[in-house]
């Protein structure tokens, strides 16, 4: 054995495997070209958006972010904030998310839900190349049909 190779111990060994499998590439985010990262705000409002086209979904978030929107949704070119009520967690290749909704009465949640699920999963992947792994859902209210007619009546009285 010559003096300039040393005997790798097993744990050298396993950590340049390490290092050897941290430079594959994992998902379409990552080329040899380069890496694209996307911000979880990005995220948050594409899930937001797909949430919002399911039928069913009358409002997003808790009853706080909800007065805070109202309030926000008064001033003149104000911009909706599509991502309000939305969670997100994000790693280089997945993501998962948590959606908090007030649904509208007479629906079925779990059919609501399954469409929210497959809705954001289906736009997230398919524009953001992250796999989701989960979309967990809050429903935080039901919105009665009569809550509308209360709530133009007082407006009118304004």
């Amino acid at each position: 054995m010559s003096k300039n190779t040393i005997p790798q111990t097993g744990q050298q060994r396993e950590r340049n495997k390490n290092i050897e499998e941290d430079k594959t590439l994992r998902g379409p985010l990552q080329t040899e070209h380069g890496v694209t990262t996307i911000d979880e705000n990005v995220v948050a409002k594409i899930a937001g958006m797909a949430a919002r086209e399911v039928p069913g979904v009358y409002d997003m978030g808790n009853a706080v972010r909800r007065a805070f929107s109202a309030v926000t949704d008064r001033i003149p070119n104000a911009q909706t904030n599509v991502a309000g009520g939305v969670s997100v967690q994000k790693g280089e290749t997945q993501a998962a998310i948590e959606i908090t909704i007030v649904i509208d009465y007479g629906v079925s949640i779990v059919e609501v839900s399954n469409a929210i699920r497959r809705n954001v999963i289906e736009q997230l992947e398919g524009t953001t190349g992250l796999e989701i792994v989960e979309v967990n859902i809050n429903v935080t209210d039901v919105h009665l049909p009569d809550e509308d007619s209360d709530d133009s009546e007082a407006a009118d009285l304004k």
